[in-house]
């Protein structure tokens, strides 16, 4: 890195993502002057395509956008459009609609964890030179996975691409003796949980800090996943020392005129800013602004892990502590699925009606790697007229080229001598797994282009 003009580091793909992209950073007399994660996978047109076809297609097309958060997609755009056609759904059927996607949850946060993240901390690089030496904890992960597989396929019909979801409810429900034999499992992946937040906290986490916005919806008295007002935090250096002072919301209704989306030259997903400024939304986002309404169990996990105290305003900044956030995560949900189970009643009826009528409706979950934003304008037939689809990695793409500006320099400042190509290599791709990236839905890492001068 010593050498004078410019250079060019290429990898054909990063494992342990999902998706493909590439990283260019430009560093001038040891400063990093620009960072861009450039998001090349081809445009995926959903929004395109969706328009003409019926007010009831949403939630299965959308599905496909991707195979690991599926449920995201369906419940938020089932949200929208029974919004705009007036209907509201509860009792029973929201609460199925709630644990089966906790169980999207439980698998895709427990995959993220052994598989792609923990080599990370622990020097594999794959899950699979990890399992060699590590066997129990791999074993451990997949466990868990399949609790929430075990979820989604009882409620959903399958685990990728659930078939059993509709506008108002489901195509069928479970009766109650269906749900019975999940108990166990999810008992045993609860203790698995635990451990799994002992395991992670014991990692080495480099020092890192992000400042900006956070942002999660936001609905008091439980940890929102499914249901909440779009809730920001400052967490920059010059935001106010008081929590309440530093959080604000808005109605769902009003997204788009705090998340201005626009298209930049080197990404095919279009990078978001929230109020002109950027934001992370994920994990860390909800453990500062929903934290204090966990379960019991993944509250005093939180404590042990060193997260600190929630109920008493803790945030985590740190994204590389995002892998025990997660693992908090995952006990929470796996807590609240045995809940909701054991609370269980089955409706009446599987779905509500849900006619078309001339309307715009709009919302918004937490997909396991943040907001999800849906709206939908319908005209009087049922037919699509626009769509807009909002996803929590593109939100991510400028907080994570901000926090990479900020980690390399970090760590030119910190070295003597110039880091070589493969210290940069290693920490950029650390720091984007931080966050989870689903790239697929933004619009894959790693080509990594070092431009110094």
């Amino acid at each position: 890195m010593s050498h004078r003009g410019s250079r060019t580091l290429r990898l054909g793909a990063l494992a342990r993502v999902e998706g493909e992209a590439a990283l260019h950073l430009t560093i001038r007399d040891r400063a990093v002057v620009e960072t861009k994660l450039g998001i090349y996978e081809p445009p995926r047109f959903f929004e395109a395509f969706l328009v003409g076809r019926g007010h009831h297609e949403p939630p299965d097309i959308t599905a496909r956008i991707c195979g690991i958060c599926p449920v995201a997609y369906q419940m938020t755009s089932c949200q929208a459009i029974e919004r705009a056609c007036g209907v509201t759904v509860d009792g029973a059927i929201a609460d199925l609609r709630r644990l089966l996607y906790l169980g999207e949850w439980i698998e895709s946060q427990a995959l993220h964890i052994h598989l792609l993240h923990a080599p990370d901390f622990l020097g594999y690089p794959s899950a699979v030179e990890l399992a060699r030496e590590q066997r129990p904890a791999v074993e451990r992960g997949l466990r868990v996975k399949q609790a929430g597989n075990a979820v989604m396929e009882q409620i959903g019909g399958r685990a990728i691409h659930p078939v059993n979801i509709r506008l108002g409810g489901f195509h069928r429900v479970p009766a109650r003796a269906e749900l019975d034999p999940l108990v166990e499992r999810l008992r045993r992946a609860h203790d698995d949980a635990l451990e799994t937040v002992r395991w992670v906290s014991g990692f080495d986490f480099p020092d890192a800090r992000y400042d900006g916005q956070l942002l999660a919806l936001c609905d008091p008295g439980r940890y929102a996943i499914d249901s909440g007002r779009p809730t920001v935090m400052d967490t920059a250096e010059d935001a106010p020392a008081e929590r309440d002072a530093s959080v604000r919301s808005f109605s769902v209704a009003d997204f788009e005129q705090h998340v201005v989306e626009r298209q930049v030259r080197h990404s095919t997903a279009l990078v978001s800013e929230l109020d002109g400024r950027h934001h992370l939304t994920g994990s860390l986002a909800r453990f500062a602004l929903s934290g204090r309404w966990l379960h019991p169990s993944a509250l005093a996990a939180a404590r042990e892990a060193g997260l600190g105290d929630p109920t008493d305003g803790a945030v985590c900044r740190n994204p590389f502590r995002s892998i025990v956030v997660r693992a908090v995560e995952v006990t929470h949900a796996v807590a609240e699925a045995l809940r909701l189970i054991e609370s269980y009643d089955p409706p009446a009826r599987p779905y509500t009606d849900v006619p078309p009528r001339r309307a715009t409706g709009c919302a918004a979950t937490e997909a396991p790697r943040g907001l999800l934003y849906h709206r939908y304008d319908i005209d009087t037939d049922g037919s699509l007229r626009t769509v807009r689809l909002v996803p929590p990695t593109a939100q991510n793409q400028a907080a994570i080229e901000h926090d990479l500006r900020c980690q390399v320099q970090r760590r030119l400042d910190a070295s003597a001598a110039p880091p070589s190509d493969g210290e940069l290599t290693t920490l950029c791709e650390r720091a984007v797994r931080n966050h989870d990236p689903c790239i697929s839905c933004s619009a894959h890492f790693l080509d990594l282009t070092v431009d110094q001068r």
